[in-house]
């Protein structure tokens, strides 16, 4: 097979586009688009579909295109023209090499953040149309590589780091021993049944940030909290299925979330610093599972901090003096409105804060969600490329004083560290969680 013309124009090798593209026929194409379309989409896609005047006014609304010079191809609206629409006019009579610059298209220009549907004068979600278009991909086995084997570690293990379960155990021991040498008795509680909290994280923490597990612990022990952790699988609540467009599997990771929480009849879920994950368990798993909301409380870390300093269930010892300056992560702010609370506990924890401008639901995204960063490394300098607009707002920032970064969400920490890195912006990045711990005044 000849190299297509996506892989030419983006100087892109990825075995999980190109090897998938060599199993696919016109037919099958075509079976698989009217299958999706037909069963398992509906009023929502055709309105979407049959609204949009193409006006173009989402354009303004995508880093994509502010990032490349505004490019018409980087549009919002284009990139639908560029996948499903074409689809939709043809009814499926697509050709293979349309399948993989339309992959290209879906998993790695477009983050999901629908920050564009700010802009669309009629609401459309284009996410969601993009969405649509993953799932096809996913159905006709055309995924980067990268994040499908992040999805085969979900489905053989329920956690995207292939942790196994004595190996979790074993993590969580280990911070425990950890913190018990600057608060005695402090305990990581595992599968306590009642507890008024579960706490759950995703996994790269155990992996990669166990440190943020120690906080986590020393934060919950300071606020004199009744909480747990499961020690089986569940505990990973991040979900690169439902980025694929692997909704089985999804449904599956989500299941054992919940059932973790239910079996050991706590009260709520608190998620740790992620945005991704909370969309998955907050927002797409419980519908998934035919559920309008999850089967219980479920809060962001935001959430639960904000409500720790309302209550003054915590003290600290000072503020924060560095200036700081906030980033709204996509899924927690447009998806859920948290960044009121966000600002709430930068007031409440730091001396000097400083706005990036524009902010709160209007902020730009990391370029790094949606799955995009999962999608490796031959996408990686077209992704940092396309954080040229989000470079421009921390050194705006930075140009006013700013020092540290807060980005309440791992996704959000691995893009902006690249964007930090290759643009040479000279700043730290910073959880929520590392700020309270840092300052918080521990009890006797």
């Amino acid at each position: 097979m000849t190299e297509s013309k996506a892989v030419k124009d983006t100087a892109i090798d990825d075995q999980g586009i190109i090897k998938g593209i060599e199993q696919l026929s016109p037919e099958k194409i075509e079976r698989v688009i009217n299958q999706v379309l037909k069963s398992e989409t509906g009023a929502r896609l055709k309105t979407y579909v049959d609204t949009c005047v193409h006006c173009g006014l989402c354009s303004d609304g995508c880093h994509y295109f502010l990032a490349h010079d505004r490019d018409p191809k980087y549009s919002p609206a284009a990139k639908v023209k560029q996948t499903l629409w074409e689809i939709i006019r043809k009814k499926g009579k697509v050709t293979p090499e349309f399948i993989e610059n339309a992959a290209v298209v879906a998993y790695t220009q477009c983050n999901l953040c629908k920050r564009c549907a700010m802009y669309c004068p009629f609401g459309l979600d284009i996410a969601y149309v993009m969405s649509v278009m993953r799932r096809i991909c996913h159905k006709l086995g055309v995924v980067p590589l990268y994040i499908q084997d992040t999805a085969h570690s979900h489905s053989v293990t329920k956690n995207q780091m292939w942790i196994k379960d004595d190996e979790w155990v074993d993590t969580l021991m280990w911070q425990e021993e950890e913190a018990q040498d600057e608060v005695e008795n402090l305990r990581i509680p595992l599968d306590k049944e009642g507890a008024d909290v579960f706490y759950s994280v995703i996994g790269p923490e155990p992996k990669f940030r166990a440190q943020l597990i120690y906080q986590a612990a020393v934060i919950m022990n300071a606020a004199g909290e009744n909480w747990t952790m499961p020690s089986m699988p569940g505990w990973d609540n991040s979900d690169m299925c439902m980025y694929t467009g692997d909704y089985e599997m999804m449904e599956r990771l989500k299941k054992a979330h919940f059932e973790a929480a239910a079996n050991l009849k706590v009260k709520k879920i608190v998620m740790g610093e992620c945005g991704h994950a909370f969309r998955s368990v907050y927002d797409m798993g419980n519908r998934a599972l035919g559920w309008k909301m999850p089967p219980l409380e479920v809060i962001h870390a935001i959430e639960y901090y904000n409500d720790l300093f309302v209550k003054e269930k915590i003290k600290i010892k000072k503020k924060f003096d560095r200036p700081v300056t906030l980033h709204d992560p996509c899924n927690i702010v447009r998806g859920r409105g948290l960044h009121e609370m966000s600002r709430n506990i930068v007031n409440a924890t730091c001396k000097n804060f400083i706005e990036m401008t524009p902010n709160r639901e209007h902020n730009y995204c990391c370029v790094a969600g949606g799955g995009v960063i999962n999608c490796g490394p031959p996408f990686k300098n077209a992704r940092v490329d396309s954080g040229k607009i989000k470079a421009e707002q921390l050194f705006a920032a930075k140009a006013k004083g700013a020092e540290v970064v807060i980005a309440p969400c791992h996704n959000c920490h691995g893009g902006l560290e690249d964007i930090i890195h290759h643009y040479g912006i000279d700043m730290e990045l910073k959880f929520f969680g590392d700020i309270i711990y840092e300052i918080l005044e521990l009890p006797e």
